[in-house]
């Protein structure tokens, strides 16, 4: 029997298609419509998506999981308190008690799932990236019709983004907000992942995994997000390069990847260059981290904080030179303040953001309004990697990033 704090989806629907076509905030009614009901959401993705909080967001229910392997369903059923299952995404979808799907699915199903998903009227929060494809061209494609569904339709769409909502990066957005960076006038991020092709992620030739042979510039997301959730800026132009060597998962593999790594430079419709970089395989530590240049502050990969003065210094040479105060970046942990509901208050993955993406979306549905990172941040922060990748593949060329939306 339906829970009477769920909320009805034919509401949400009919509410968001007023939008279609302009992909407008969901209109104003909707506030007041959800008021005291709860979001019912269907899981599927028993990996990753066991990892979030949707059973204890107090305006959320888990009404239904799937995954394709029946012991990865009873894992989200026991994780999220739920008794219902699905043997498929695309059984999930026709459920009429769901009001979105969370697809937390292979990389390269993401596109077909949230698209399905909308289909069958559903709002969608989806891992990242938001479109995978085995090809450039594919992948574009991919970009420009996951966007003309959620303009067709209305409906809502977020991308799960963790480093938007990592502890450091909350903290150097509102010093960015309150004007103590100054303008920003470079950035530089980096995801490093190395090991993949001695790990089960990559799975073998024999039996690959989604992973296997992955371009590390189509995984762009943890690092786009470091400056474009920051200033808003747009990602315009692209020079990449990548490296690879003669292993057998790079001679032949599903992309047509010859790349471990990947590094790129960026120019932004402001102008602000930004460096980028990807790696797979190298002797390095496993991080998702930035660093932010302003003309009033520095704040470091490291966790240090370089602020301008009036002070002067000289070099080993004894030239005269500014000289910016170090000082820590001060540590602050987001998730135990009034940011999230009482029960999300924990600590969880990725840098505590996982309850901020349970709460920003499960928030952005209940009260009307757009997730921060809607259909066009999610492209924003996908489509520059599809084309520093093809980039890297015609040697480093100079290409321009297409805006979609």
């Amino acid at each position: 029997m339906r829970n009477n704090d769920a909320l009805p989806r034919r509401g949400f629907i009919k509410g968001s298609l007023a939008a279609a076509g302009a992909l407008l905030s969901i209109p104003s009614w909707a506030a007041a419509s959800t008021a005291g009901r709860k979001l019912r959401i269907g899981i599927a993705g028993g990996r990753f998506g066991a990892m979030f909080q949707w059973h204890e967001h107090p305006g959320c229910i888990v009404g239904a999981v799937t995954d394709l392997h029946a012991d990865r369903r009873e894992h989200l059923m026991k994780t999220y308190r739920c008794a219902k299952s699905y043997p498929s995404l695309e059984e999930m979808v026709k459920d009429p008690n769901l009001d979105a799907i969370a697809v937390f699915t292979d990389g390269p199903k993401h596109f077909d799932h949230a698209v399905v998903a909308m289909a069958h009227g559903k709002h969608v929060v989806s891992a990242v990236p938001a479109v995978l494809a085995h090809s450039v061209s594919e992948g574009l494609d991919q970009a420009h019709r996951l966007f003309e569904k959620v303009k067709q339709t209305g409906l809502t769409y977020m991308l799960a983004e963790t480093s938007y909502w990592q502890q450091r990066t909350i903290s150097v957005r509102k010093l960015y907000q309150e004007g103590a960076l100054g303008q920003i006038h470079c950035c530089e991020s980096d995801y490093f992942h190395p090991g993949l092709k001695g790990g089960d992620l990559f799975g073998t030739a024999e039996n690959p995994t989604w992973r296997y042979g992955i371009p590390p510039m189509f995984y762009p997301t943890h690092c786009t997000a470091h400056l474009i959730s920051l200033t808003g800026e747009r990602l315009v132009e692209v020079t990449s390069n990548g490296w690879g060597d003669d292993h057998p998962i790079l001679k032949k593999n599903a992309y047509n990847n010859p790349f471990w790594n990947g590094t790129a430079h960026f120019r932004t419709n402001k102008g602000t260059p930004f460096r980028m970089r990807v790696w797979w395989e190298a002797p390095v530590w496993t991080t998702e981290s930035a660093s932010w240049f302003g003309t009033k502050m520095t704040i470091t990969a490291a966790g240090d904080k370089w602020t301008a003065s009036e002070q002067t210094g000289r070099d080993d040479a004894g030239f005269a030179h500014g000289k910016a105060i170090k000082t820590p970046l001060e540590r602050t942990e987001w998730w135990k303040t009034d940011m999230l509901p009482e029960p999300l208050r924990h600590t969880s993955g990725h840098e505590g953001s996982h309850t901020f993406i349970t709460h920003e979306f499960v928030d952005a549905m209940t009260h009307g309004r757009r997730p921060v990172v809607d259909i066009r941040e999610a492209l924003a922060y996908t489509v520059p990697g599809i084309i520093a990748h093809q980039s890297a593949l015609k040697g480093g060329e100079s290409l321009k990033i297409p805006q979609i939306g």
